[in-house]
């Protein structure tokens, strides 16, 4: 912080991204609120991120929650950045964190890999500015554009109803400028740019492409993750969002077409699945390992396993929506989902499985697959 501080002003809490000068270019550092954010992003089908920094703590290590924010990034298909901070105490083992991030598939570049690791200290400042060159190195990889000339486009980063303003919304405008006055749409919500607040809290006429503002003005209060889309005729952005409303209405009532063990097989039959994307989670890592294993060796030429996170530990939400995102189905082994999980779950129409025998779950699967998938009998609370 003490960086943008020094360039570009102070820093604000409440919008969630700060933004950064480095070489005369300007880097937006998005504040989620933990990485379910991507995932949820992801889930609206935007993504908001061009790099992930993931930050891992050189004493600590790759803990749980890195490998299920390296599995939401991968799930976001953006390129993972590492920063290993705390390379300033003493017990700070840089090489065993490679070593971890290495056996998860992040291979570092000075082995031969494609993850730029850079290794800082927040607290002595030490290697800050490196990391921000290697950000630009990476984003210059990517070759990212943006037009400045045309109307706006951009994502919802977070949205609240405020007592004195009405419905604000903090949007990262990602093409395009969005101007004072625009007319514009937002999932099925109409709106007009009354106001626009910077990072800083100070009024903007102007906001073009990588500018996260406050935007004043809408109808309602739209999602976090909703496009938002500038348009030059306001009668027909009003026209848009009703349709849209309606539509919105429409996919509410048909809510089911979530993929369930139950409809495997007959989606296998339609030739649709060609892929069972499942998460795993077991009560202790060393059954969560051979029950990975176990049931990726049950791919067949029709089917592929393909198991996108595994972890010891209860069922969480963070879980339940990376389900929801990837159309996933959650195996729970020895373990129950948290008592929200199951919530979410049930309005997300997310299938979870829990078992407490090995080879109960490999015979569920390869039933599914087959159609010979017994009734179940779902205890409601």
């Amino acid at each position: 912080t003490s960086v943008a501080a020094r360039e570009a002003g102070g820093i604000t809490q409440h919008i969630g991204a700060y933004q950064v000068e480095a070489q005369n270019r300007k880097i937006v550092f998005l504040d989620t609120p933990g990485h379910e954010a991507f995932t949820m992003m992801r889930a609206r089908g935007s993504k908001v991120t061009d790099i992930v920094v993931l930050v891992v703590a050189a004493d600590d290590g790759v803990m749980p929650q890195t490998l299920e924010a390296i599995n939401h990034a991968r799930a976001a298909k953006v390129p993972i950045l590492v920063a290993i901070n705390k390379v300033d105490k003493p017990d700070a083992q840089p090489e065993r964190v490679k070593r971890q991030l290495a056996d998860h598939g992040l291979m570092p570049e000075e082995w031969g890999g494609e993850t730029v690791t850079v290794e800082v200290s927040a607290k002595q400042k030490k290697n800050l500015n490196l990391l921000l060159e290697m950000i630009l190195l990476v984003a210059d990889l990517q070759a990212l554009k943006a037009n400045p000339k045309r109307l706006a486009s951009g994502t919802v980063l977070e949205a609240k109803l405020d007592r004195g303003r009405g419905p604000v919304a903090t949007v990262l405008v990602q093409n395009g400028t969005l101007r004072a006055g625009d007319s514009f749409i937002v999932g099925s919500i109409y709106g007009k740019v009354r106001a626009m607040l910077d990072y800083r809290g100070k009024p903007l006429h102007a906001a073009p492409p990588s500018t996260p503002v406050e935007v004043l003005g809408l109808e309602d209060v739209p999602q976090a993750g909703d496009r938002i889309l500038a348009s030059a005729d306001t009668a027909k952005a009003r026209q848009i969002a009703l349709h849209r409303q309606a539509k919105a209405r429409e996919a509410a009532l048909a809510k089911s077409a979530r993929l369930t063990l139950e409809m495997l097989h007959a989606q296998l039959a339609a030739g649709d699945v060609k892929e069972l994307p499942l998460i795993i989670k077991g009560d202790v890592q060393g059954s969560v390992e051979v029950l990975t294993d176990t049931l990726n060796k049950l791919s067949t030429a029709r089917v592929k396993i393909k198991v996108i996170h595994a972890g010891a530990g209860a069922i969480t939400e963070s879980d339940v929506l990376l389900a929801s995102a990837s159309n996933a189905v959650i195996i729970g082994f020895n373990v129950r989902p948290e008592r929200k999980a199951t919530e979410l779950a049930q309005l997300e129409r997310v299938d979870i499985r829990l078992h407490t025998i090995i080879y109960n779950v490999t015979d569920e699967i390869k039933k599914a697959m087959t159609g010979l998938l017994a009734v179940t009998v779902k205890e409601v609370s």
